[in-house]
């Protein structure tokens, strides 16, 4: 469908190579597979007009997990393709059981950055999920899922402890600091997941990277962010979903469901006030467990919707994410991975719901 990687496409309109004016282009063209700003030779074989966007990312999602555990093959095809058919085009798996490195010899489905598995204290998360070891085993498997994956490692920081009915830390300070060191050497980067206030100023000074849903965040832990430079991605998607499982647990764990309670009612706020100190933030969706994937959209206008100025949500999904992770945008002899739309999604974010045109690898796939 549409162009080729042996096709030449001519996209006109407005790409959007960066949030600032100066990196508004009239036109691009795709060739062999590449972004190019100056005129082929070749002849055009395939046109395009619209606003143009790098693909999006999806900075947390799970191809190759549901919420029993993993998946056959064909159910994270299903996941990817979700995916993609949605805008995101990269995406970060931020911990899964299933060997997904197949998906990198399909040229129609997203690039995946793994975290390997999650690795999370015995009995403190999903079951079938997560290694599940204590802190005298973290260092050796952090180094064994660092070279697994694809420079990221994932931790599971906090989770309810059934003895005082609330969330709690998983991982002792001393424990977590050797961990993050020897990742660090293995060339991987530490991100870990935490609802709660009570695991973050540990792991911030123990070196961490980032925090996968950073509810927790207070006046006293985002000064802490800030200056040591650790990214958030709020999912805000899936905080969504936390009255509903307060609801169902409220009478086994009274004081763990007025606690996420209170987490969900100051999410927004909490994400603005990272932001506004200066802290990265990221959009990722948490699909693959109970949240389906595609919604990376709703993700970011969910961004908006915690007070983030529009173009700051777009760049934490398009510009931002990708220099973030180290991969290309917009940029002369890129990988052709862009999305082009009806109108100015700097206006209004909804836009990002409903691409006009996908282009994969120099590929149009939808």
């Amino acid at each position: 469908m549409g162009a080729g990687v042996d096709e030449v496409l001519h996209v006109r309109g407005r790409v959007l190579a960066g949030p600032d004016d100066a990196e508004v282009r009239g036109e691009l063209w795709v060739v062999g597979g590449r972004i190019t700003y100056t005129k082929p030779s070749a002849e055009v074989t395939a046109t395009a007009e619209g606003w143009v966007l790098p693909g999006l990312v999806d900075a947390h999602c799970h191809v190759g997990l549901d919420a029993h555990g993993a998946v056959d093959d064909a159910t994270s095809e299903k996941q990817a393709l979700t995916d993609r058919d949605a805008g995101a085009l990269l995406l970060r798996d931020a911990g899964s059981p299933s060997d997904t490195r197949w998906v990198d010899d399909r040229d129609d489905l997203p690039k995946i950055i793994r975290a390997g598995r999650h690795i999370a204290r015995t009995r403190r998360y999903i079951r079938n999920y997560a290694h599940e070891i204590e802190p005298g085993d973290l260092t050796a498997y952090v180094r064994r899922e660092a070279r697994r994956g694809d420079g990221w490692v994932k931790l599971v920081g906090d989770w309810i402890d059934r003895e005082i009915g609330d969330l709690a830390p998983c991982w002792p300070k001393d424990a977590v600091r050797e961990a993050i060191a020897a990742a660090h050497e293995e060339g991987a980067r530490v991100t870990a997941h935490c609802f709660a206030e009570d695991s973050l100023a540990d792991l911030v000074t123990a070196g961490i990277d980032c925090i996968e849903h950073a509810t927790g965040l207070t006046d006293d832990t985002i000064p802490l962010f800030a200056e040591r430079g650790v990214a958030i991605v709020p999912t805000l998607v899936n905080i969504a979903t936390f009255p509903r499982l307060a609801f169902g647990g409220s009478v086994r764990y009274p004081r763990w469901s007025a606690h996420l309670e209170r987490l969900h009612a100051r999410r927004y706020r909490t994400v603005r006030d990272a932001y506004d100190a200066g802290i990265p933030v990221y959009a990722g969706t948490d699909a693959g467990g109970g949240i389906s994937h595609g919604l990376v959209a709703e993700e970011v206008s969910e961004l908006v919707r915690a007070g983030l100025p529009n173009t700051a949500a777009l760049s934490a999904a398009t510009w931002g994410a990708r220099r973030w992770l180290g991969r290309d945008g917009l940029e002369e002899g890129a990988p052709a991975d862009l999305l082009v739309y009806e109108a100015d999604p700097r206006e209004d974010v909804a836009v990002l719901a409903a691409p006009r045109r996908i282009v994969l690898r120099g590929r149009t796939v939808a």
